[in-house]
């Protein structure tokens, strides 16, 4: 069982985690995602695989949901520990109109723990006003 210390900073990581999908400040990227982690999921009925510094490019480009004014939804599902430096979380979290559940691997490297695999499935998507007009 992990202790307290663990269980409150791994936390503390999650909740960085749904700030950045909130944000998008990429200033704080390294923070949350380690260089070398890869996100895997569908997209458009294909499997895609991203690179951290993809994925951060993407969050540079769109607009994010703080910038839009949307909701936050965002819930911690799942916390498993393998080890005092291994973790895996499973959340949900809601960016723009696309509610995701995302399988999150973190590792504690040098004191903080980092994302080093994140596999995302949409759960649902929103549907905007327009388009139920």
């Amino acid at each position: 069982m992990p202790n307290q210390s663990a269980m409150q900073s791994l936390n503390q990581a999650i909740q960085q985690y749904f700030d950045l999908m909130y944000d998008n400040d990429t200033a704080r990227f390294s923070r949350v995602f380690r260089p070398t982690a890869q996100l895997h999921g569908f997209r458009e009925g294909a499997m895609a695989m991203r690179p951290a510094q993809a994925y951060k490019e993407i969050l540079d480009q769109r607009p994010s949901p703080k910038s839009l004014n949307a909701p936050r939804e965002e819930e911690i599902l799942l916390i498993d520990f393998a080890s005092s430096t291994q973790a895996f979380a499973k959340v949900r979290v809601r960016i723009n109109d696309e509610v995701f559940v995302d399988y999150l691997v973190f590792h504690r490297i040098d004191g903080a723990w980092v994302i080093t695999s994140k596999a995302f499935h949409v759960d649902r998507v929103i549907a905007t006003e327009a388009a139920s007009a």
